[in-house]
C-alpha cells in the first residue's frame, strides 16, 4: 500500500457499470485520471471489501464498494531552477508557456537539469501537478527540444485529467508554422499517412504501413523565390515528429532538420541553426471553467 495517505475515495458500482473495467469506472467517477488510477491500482492502493485489486482490467460487479487510497502528492524529483519563462496565460489550474528553442520539456537521459520541468517547479511551487510522474509533473503534451511555441501544463489533478482527455480525443486545435526547403506546387493539401518508428534508425520515425494513423493539413502561406516557403500546418493527431515526417514525405523537409532529409543550401546567406518549426496556436477548453481558450505565440 502506498504510504502517506491524503484521503480515501469510495465508489459504489452501479448496475449499469457491472462488467466494466475498474480503471474505467474509477476514471468516470473520481477526479483522478485513468493513467494515475492505473498506477495506484498497480501499487495496491485500490481495494474492494478489504481485498486488494492489482489488475486495472478487473471487471467490477454491481454493488461492489471500491476504495481508492489517494496518497499525498509525491514530491517531484527534479529540483526547481530559476529559468526565465515566457508565460502566455496562467491561473490556478494551468500555465501556458511560449517555449524557446533548446529547452527540453522534461528530464531524461542526458538532460537531467535545465528543462521546462525544472523551470516550472521553481515557478509554480507546490501547485504543480504530480500525476505526470515525478519526472514529468504536470506535463500533458510535449514539443521537441528545438521546436518553439505554445505548450500547456496542468497545475492540478483536475486540469491534468481534463487536458489529457482533450489531447486523447483530439478535442482541440493545434496549429504550427514551418519554414520548408523548396516551394510546394500546391497551395494546400492533406497528408494522411501512418507514422511508425523507423525499422533501422530507431531514433527516427517514418511513414508507411504498420504505423499509427496520422493526419496533417497544410497550406502554403508565403514563398521565398524557389529557396523555401512558410507553411502552416494543423495536426489532428499527435504522433512523434509528425509534422517533420509528413513534410519530408511531401518532398519539403523543414529547414534545419537534418534528421529528416534537410541539407544546407549554399544559396542561403545564413544556414538555420535549428529545426524551423513553431507551435503558434492552440485552442482548448479550460479544464475548470469550460470556456474556450485561444492561445497564441506569434
Amino acid at each position: 500500500m502506498v504510504a502517506g495517505i491524503a484521503e480515501n475515495e469510495t465508489v459504489v458500482v452501479a448496475d449499469a457499470e457491472a462488467g466494466t473495467r475498474i480503471d474505467r469506472v474509477l476514471a468516470a467517477r473520481t477526479s483522478l485520471s485513468r493513467t494515475r488510477l492505473k498506477a495506484l491500482i498497480l501499487d495496491g492502493a485500490v481495494t474492494i471489501g478489504g481485498r486488494t485489486i492489482v489488475d486495472p482490467g478487473y471487471r467490477v460487479n454491481a454493488g461492489e464498494s471500491i476504495v481508492v487510497a489517494v496518497p499525498e502528492p509525491e514530491a517531484a524529483e527534479p529540483e526547481g531552477e530559476n529559468i526565465p519563462l515566457n508565460v502566455v496565460f496562467e491561473d490556478d489550474q494551468i500555465v501556458v508557456i511560449d517555449k524557446p528553442s533548446g529547452l527540453v520539456v522534461h528530464p531524461a537521459a542526458g538532460h537531467q537539469t535545465g528543462t521546462l520541468v525544472n523551470a516550472l517547479i521553481a515557478h509554480c511551487g507546490d501547485s504543480l501537478s504530480g500525476i505526470g510522474g515525478v519526472k514529468r509533473p504536470g506535463i500533458v503534451h510535449r514539443l521537441d527540444k528545438e521546436t518553439t511555441g505554445v505548450i500547456v501544463v496542468a497545475k492540478t489533478d483536475q486540469a491534468h485529467r481534463a487536458l489529457a482527455d482533450q489531447f486523447a480525443t483530439r478535442a482541440l486545435t493545434k496549429e504550427y508554422v514551418a519554414l520548408v526547403s523548396g516551394v510546394p506546387q500546391l497551395l494546400s493539401g492533406t497528408i494522411d499517412r501512418a507514422i511508425a518508428r523507423h525499422p533501422v534508425h530507431r531514433h527516427r520515425m517514418t511513414v508507411g504501413e504498420g504505423g499509427k494513423p496520422a493526419r496533417t493539413d497544410w497550406e502554403r502561406a508565403e514563398a521565398f523565390g524557389d529557396l523555401g516557403a512558410l507553411v502552416r500546418c494543423r495536426i489532428f493527431t499527435g504522433r512523434t515528429h509528425q509534422i517533420r515526417v509528413h513534410l519530408k514525405s511531401l518532398g519539403h523537409p523543414i529547414l534545419g532538420d537534418a534528421l529528416y532529409g534537410w541539407k544546407p543550401d549554399p544559396r542561403l546567406k545564413e544556414q538555420p541553426a535549428r529545426v524551423m518549426l513553431h507551435a503558434e496556436h492552440l485552442v482548448l477548453t479550460h479544464p475548470a471553467t469550460g470556456r474556450e481558450l485561444d492561445l497564441r505565440a506569434p
